[in-house]
């Protein structure tokens, strides 16, 4: 089955100049692709998750045994969840 032809309309000269500019702008956001990150970020990222996890593994079985952390107390937590929350906050950047 034959498409049918579709009527362009007709702009002034300064809608189309804007048209043209908005094309334009369009144009380069779309051919804009970002690149893959590179492999020291992926292990920056993934190193921070698994430090924050060893961190609350070793306050939870040898903590009291170990002067540093048993000073810090309930600060353990703090510690050990935001520094997996910076690894899980960093994926949302990762491509």
């Amino acid at each position: 089955m034959p498409k049918s032809k579709v009527r362009k309309k007709v702009a002034s000269s300064s809608a189309s100049a804007s048209a043209q500019a908005n094309e334009a702008a369009a144009a380069a956001a779309r051919a804009h692709v970002a690149a893959p990150s590179s492999p020291l970020y992926i292990g920056i990222m993934l190193g921070l998750m698994v430090l924050g996890l060893v961190w609350l593994v070793v306050y939870y079985l040898w903590g009291a045994s170990i002067p540093f952390i048993s000073g810090l107390g309930n600060w353990n937590f703090a510690i050990g969840f935001t520094l997996m929350i910076a690894g899980l906050l960093m994926t949302m950047r990762w491509r």
